[in-house]
Order: structure tokens, then C-alpha cells, then sequence
């Protein structure tokens, strides 16, 4: 169909069959606009479509077609200004990490490290682990630790030394 202003009603909905037709014309290059302003192809289709949405909703906007296509030029820079403004201010408003923060391949690392050490420590006899986990996981004392396992201090120590051994020794062949 084509709309001429020879064509159009006079019922009213001259106006929208004249903001179809400058959708039709115009989209793409107020597209092009926002991409020109914008990084973010979805963000210019957003900000294009709010403009014609604010155009239509516009009672006293102008609806001759030159003047509509100006108002709506400047509402797609108005509105690309506003969206660049509003990233801004939450990239500035974001949270930083803390400097001492652990990498996600340092976590994984760790989680493979700690779960070879539990299965070596579960391959220890019960002695040693208890004397090991008590001393080095629970970072008791050797008088606590042997208070908790309920023997003399000399043991706890003995304990302790051929369990980080075999301790080391399974971490190595594993």
C-alpha cells in the first residue's frame, strides 16, 4: 500500500499509518545512529525502540514527517547518553574484588590438592592420622593432642613424625 497524504483518513489514525511508514524508512538508519553512539547491538535496538514508543506516546510531539524524524534523532542521542551514563555509573558502583582474591583455577587446584591429601590421610593408620589432623588441621599443641587422644606426649610426637612421612610419601606416588 502506499501512503500518501492524499490516501490518508481523517479519522485520526493518519498519524499512525505516518509513523509506520517513517518505521519503515527510518528504522535502519536510526539503528545505524545508535550503533554510532553505543557499543552494544542489543542496547541500539532497545534504545531505537524506546524512541518510537516516547514518539507515539507523545502527545504534543510533531507529526509532520521531517519533524517527526528530528525528534526522533534526538531521542535516540538523548537516549543513547542516558544508557551510557546509567553503565557507568554501575561499572563505577560495581564491587572490586579484593586484591588477595584466589583465581578460579587457583580453587580448582586446591580442591584437587585437598582432596588427594584427605585420601592419603585416610590411607594412614588411625594413630597417626588422628595425631596428624589434631595437630596440623586442629592446630592444637602436642600437650592438647595427646590430652585429646588420651596418650603421653612422647607418642603423640613419634605419631606425628611417621604420619607426615607416610603422608609424604603417599602424596608423591599419587
Amino acid at each position: 500500500m502506499d501512503v500518501t497524504p492524499e490516501t490518508l483518513p481523517d479519522d485520526g489514525t493518519a498519524v499512525d499509518i505516518g509513523l509506520d511508514v517513517l518505521y519503515v524508512r527510518h528504522y535502519g538508519s536510526l539503528i545505524r545512529l545508535a550503533a554510532l553512539l553505543l557499543d552494544h547491538s542489543t542496547a541500539c535496538e532497545d534504545v531505537v525502540q524506546e524512541a518510537w514508543i516516547r514518539v507515539h506516546l507523545a502527545a504534543g510531539a510533531p507529526r509532520e514527517p521531517d519533524a517527526v524524524l528530528a525528534y526522533l534523532r534526538q531521542t535516540v542521542v538523548n537516549l543513547s547518553r542516558s544508557t551510557l551514563r546509567r553503565r557507568l555509573v554501575a561499572q563505577k558502583h560495581e564491587p572490586k574484588p579484593m586484591p588477595d582474591a584466589v583465581s578460579a583455577e587457583e580453587l580448582a587446584v586446591e580442591q584437587v590438592e585437598r582432596g588427594a591429601v584427605v585420601q592419603a590421610l585416610r590411607a594412614l593408620p588411625r594413630r597417626q592420622r588422628e595425631a596428624v589432623v589434631l595437630r596440623y588441621y586442629g592446630d592444637q599443641t602436642e600437650k592438647q593432642t595427646a590430652a585429646a587422644m588420651g596418650i603421653s606426649v612422647g607418642a603423640v610426637k613419634s605419631a606425628t613424625s611417621r604420619g607426615l612421612a607416610a603422608l609424604g610419601r603417599l602424596l608423591e606416588e599419587s
